[in-house]
């Protein structure tokens, strides 16, 4: 991510230069941060993941979000774009919005070698602020490997899968998705 040049800006300050910008920015502790452009893998794998999560839930009551949908994060003030989120039940938005959502129970992040650490580190710590949230999932864009992080109560347990036949369990939408179809079409297995 890019640091702005101003120092610090109030969210509403944020929201208004967001809704008009031609790119996306991350928000938190008044600094905005403009979010890199992903490869065309990162890209096919984002939209493989969000294609097989809308055929599980086609006939389900949950709501898929893309990465155009903002996520809020009340505890921390923090507005950011994850690359995919599911929400079941009612959507919940930040106040007097009705573009940030603050209730979901999945995320999905894709990894690239600009993101990994982050993901993996601060930002995953943000997401544990969210009370709704149950499974984090991260998939790498260069290689066959996704872990999916569950909260146990005040823990969070990690499965991991390093195998193109690997199948990753979503306990929270009680779906299943294989990483076949994942990296479908990725380059580096073509």
């Amino acid at each position: 991510m890019i640091r702005s040049t101003k120092k610090t800006f109030t969210p509403t300050e944020y929201l208004a230069m967001e809704r008009v910008a031609d790119y996306k920015s991350e928000y938190y502790n008044g600094e905005i941060f403009a979010m890199s452009g992903g490869t065309a893998d990162h890209s096919v794998i984002k939209v493989n993941f969000v294609v097989e999560l809308g055929q599980h839930l086609r006939n389900n009551p949950c709501h898929l979000f893309d990465s155009d949908m903002r996520l809020y994060i009340a505890r921390s003030e923090m507005y950011t774009y994850p690359d995919a989120m599911v929400v079941c039940g009612k959507i919940e938005f930040a106040p007097k919005q009705k573009d940030a959502l603050t209730n979901p129970i999945l995320i999905v992040e894709v990894l690239s070698e600009s993101t990994r650490a982050y993901d993996r580190g601060a930002k995953f710590n943000f997401y544990k602020q969210i009370p709704t949230l149950q499974e984090y999932v991260l998939v790498e864009s260069e290689s066959a490997h996704a872990e999916c992080y569950r909260r146990a109560g005040d823990l969070w347990t990690i499965e991991t899968y390093d195998d193109l036949e690997a199948i990753v369990h979503l306990e929270s939408i009680e779906g299943m998705i294989p990483l076949k179809q994942i990296y479908s079409k990725v380059s580096w297995l073509e």
